[in-house]
């Protein structure tokens, strides 16, 4: 919670600045920050579509997503729709795509950065986004990090008490079970977050 919740909670509400009644579109919607973030979105009023593969679009229903989008078999680009907020927590698809999706006022936001790089360092399309924000309308990404405070653990323990949050648990492993999970994670089949046992 400290982490992926809070990261979920400012991405949402401080940088996106989302108000109710706004299309959202989470972009990695399945995972440990994605989970969070379709569900913050979902309780501020917001309309999510959650983006993720096949065999995690019912639990990304599950979480909240109005709709959701299997991104094996559609292109995001293509379909037409427009958000007014992007959160792309996929980290893969290129600035030019992202800029599409968003409504005239929209306003994208980058939580975490992509595969490195010798100049940039895994900031590419962030630096991108920064130079060219000042030109147009929308508002294209942030360079920020998350930071855990006592005030949005307070909103996130209110949401969670609430029932509007639920932190997702794709299980509980010991130690010894760490390195088969990490395959996992890297595979791409889990769902929200591992926890380790000590």
């Amino acid at each position: 919670m400290p982490v992926s919740g809070v990261t979920a909670l400012q991405a949402v509400r401080d940088q996106g600045h989302l108000q109710a009644g706004q299309s959202v579109l989470v972009i990695g919607a399945s995972g440990g920050v994605g989970s969070f973030a379709v569900q913050i979105a979902n309780a501020l009023g917001g309309q999510v579509t959650g983006v993720a593969s096949a065999a995690k679009l019912d639990f990304v229903r599950a979480l909240g997503a109005d709709d959701v989008i299997d991104y094996t078999v559609s292109d995001l680009a293509q379909d037409g729709r427009r958000y007014d907020l992007v959160l792309d927590i996929g980290g893969n698809r290129p600035l030019a795509t992202l800029r599409r999706l968003l409504t005239p006022r929209g306003t994208l936001v980058f939580v975490g950065g992509e595969g490195g790089g010798p100049i940039t360092g895994g900031l590419g399309r962030q630096a991108a986004a920064l130079v060219i924000s000042p030109f147009v309308h929308r508002r294209l990404g942030s360079f920020w990090v998350a930071k855990s405070n006592t005030a949005d653990l307070d909103t996130l323990s209110t949401m969670i008490e609430d029932g509007a949050v639920t932190p997702a648990v794709d299980r509980v492993c010991t130690l010894a079970d760490l390195p088969d999970a990490i395959c996992d994670l890297e595979a791409g089949t889990v769902r929200g977050k591992i926890v380790a046992a000590i």
